[in-house]
């Protein structure tokens, strides 16, 4: 789901918290060590996403923010912020070749360029909380 958060919008504001839920407190933040990524530089995405950065010549960069049930990909375009709210069950991610990672859900996409170890050490902390935090699947029964 592709939802402008620029604004404070209690219609916006809930769907995002049923899609990905609340975000973390304090003290889970600090458990965590931190719920956000470092800056992260957009290579490719979908057609809808590289429309709405093709808006402005700023360089096409992202952030990622961990919640209870997902995750949010912000990115900004011209004065407004979007976000792609994407829950676990529908995260994809794929590590190819040169440091890229490709997030997908459903029809949108976002090719990132990881290539320091604090971007690899988060998709790595993503990975586990979505591992560890995952219903039981039939097949582990």
């Amino acid at each position: 789901m592709l939802l402008n958060v620029s604004y404070n919008n209690k219609e916006v504001l809930r769907k995002i918290d049923k899609e990905v839920g609340k975000p973390f407190t304090i003290k889970e933040r600090f458990a965590l060590n931190g719920i956000g990524s470092p800056k992260l530089f957009i290579v490719d995405s979908s057609s809808q996403i590289k429309n709405l950065l093709l808006l402005d010549n700023n360089t096409n960069t992202c952030n990622i923010e961990l919640r209870p049930q997902g995750i949010i990909i912000r990115f900004r375009s011209l004065l407004e912020t979007f976000g792609l709210i994407i829950p676990y069950y529908k995260l994809s991610l794929y590590k190819t070749d040169l440091g890229l990672y490709t997030i997908y859900r459903d029809e949108y996409y976002i090719q990132i360029k990881a290539d320091t170890k604090a971007i690899q050490k988060f998709f790595t902390k993503m990975l586990g909380y979505r591992a560890d935090n995952s219903p039981t699947s039939i097949e582990d029964l």
